[in-house]
């Protein structure tokens, strides 16, 4: 099992991060290689199109809107990791009263290393994360 784990601060409270970022079907407000998002069943399941044309179905395993956090699991994509486990929380600097966001994932790598599949990862997070400043700084 491989891991990877990318955070940022913001000069944002939690409140106003959670709010772009805590609807399951909202990746496409903040994250510009995510265009379309729809949900199903009942808003556990997002059918994400990518720039590309690329599908990737995900599945929503936790939400906790107090905590500012959700995990969710891949059930089909491009990607050559399986057993893939997602968790992003929005987490209040006790010293600033400001946020950071935290992007983890666990998967197993397949047909790739684990540092191939770690560098993959750790690229989509901070990247994605990069974009959330860019949207929140607009």
């Amino acid at each position: 099992m491989a891991t990877t784990t990318a955070s940022i601060r913001l000069p944002v409270p939690p409140a106003d991060v959670w709010q772009l970022i805590g609807g399951f079907g909202t990746l496409p407000d903040w994250l510009p290689y995510i265009p379309t998002s729809e949900l199903g069943e009942g808003g556990r399941i997002r059918r994400l199109t990518n720039d590309e044309g690329g599908q990737i179905v995900e599945r929503l395993e936790a939400f906790d809107d107090k905590a500012r956090t959700y995990s969710y699991s891949i059930l089909q994509a491009p990607f050559p990791v399986t057993g893939y486990l997602s968790t992003l929380t929005v987490l209040e600097d006790p010293d600033t009263g400001f946020s950071r966001v935290e992007w983890k994932g666990t998967f197993i790598p397949a047909g790739i290393g684990d540092d191939e599949a770690i560098a993959l990862f750790h690229a989509i997070y901070s990247d994605g994360l990069e974009a959330l400043r860019r949207t929140l700084a607009a």
